[in-house]
């Protein structure tokens, strides 16, 4: 795909995740090429794209509208990530942990326990685990040395709140959010001794528990509350 192409895909992802593009919104080429200041093949690739990936479906003869994405859709999301996950962390403990791996973890780890350290957390603090959480996640995949596994999860998490690249967070409820984040840590402390030890079935169960912190969020998506409750952090592309 073009650069334009890639801008554009990777913008309409973003804007759908966050909810900006709402389910049952119609989009169409021209005026999708006027709003990023790009041909019409950019955009035609993108949305190809995101119908390949369950995000767009076509709407008639002309067109496409975001897809309605239910709880349903979403639990099951979550579920298969926690399988691949679990295999990537089984199959990273057996293989065993390389210097650089074990250390890049380690550190996800410290600048974990320092931000639950104090007791509560902020959005911004959030933010922080947000990106140290994906780096956990990312090491423990590529330490399967299974690159069927990433393909996988690449095609299974553009739902959104089903990929750890998109961090859900209550904003009514902070004091609850410190108590999910800071066990969602601890299952990281306890992935990581199951890792050094090779402790292959503990770590792909641990990981595949880990997962579910995310369902709770299905519920809550597409309801009248979620835009007022809801703050979606994203990854940075």
């Amino acid at each position: 795909m073009s650069k334009p192409g890639q801008t554009v895909l990777v913008a309409l992802r973003r804007m759908i995740a966050s909810g900006e593009l709402a389910a049952g919104e119609r989009l169409m080429e021209i005026p999708t090429a006027q709003r990023f200041g790009v041909s019409r093949m950019p955009v035609r690739m993108a949305f190809r794209t995101l119908e390949q990936e369950g995000l767009l479906v076509r709407f008639g003869g002309r067109g496409f509208q975001v897809r309605s994405v239910s709880a349903e859709d979403i639990a099951g999301a979550v579920e298969v990530r926690g399988v691949l996950e679990g295999l990537a962390a089984r199959q990273t403990a057996e293989r065993g942990l390389d210097a650089e791996a074990r250390a890049i973890l380690e550190q996800c780890l410290v600048q974990g326990d320092e931000l639950f350290a104090k007791g509560y957390v902020t959005e911004e603090d959030l933010e922080v685990y947000h990106d140290l959480n994906m780096r956990f996640h990312q090491v423990i995949v590529e330490g399967s040395h299974n690159p069927a596994i990433a393909d996988a999860l690449a095609r299974n998490d553009h739902l959104p709140f089903a990929s750890v690249t998109a961090l859900a967070v209550d904003r009514q409820n902070m004091a609850g959010e410190y108590r999910r984040f800071n066990y969602a840590h601890m299952q990281h402390h306890s992935v990581f001794d199951a890792l050094i030890h090779r402790q292959g079935a503990r770590a792909e169960a641990i990981m595949r528990e880990h997962a579910n912190a995310t369902l709770r969020y299905a519920e809550v998506f597409g309801s009248t509350l979620a835009d007022e409750r809801m703050k979606v952090i994203l990854r940075s592309e």
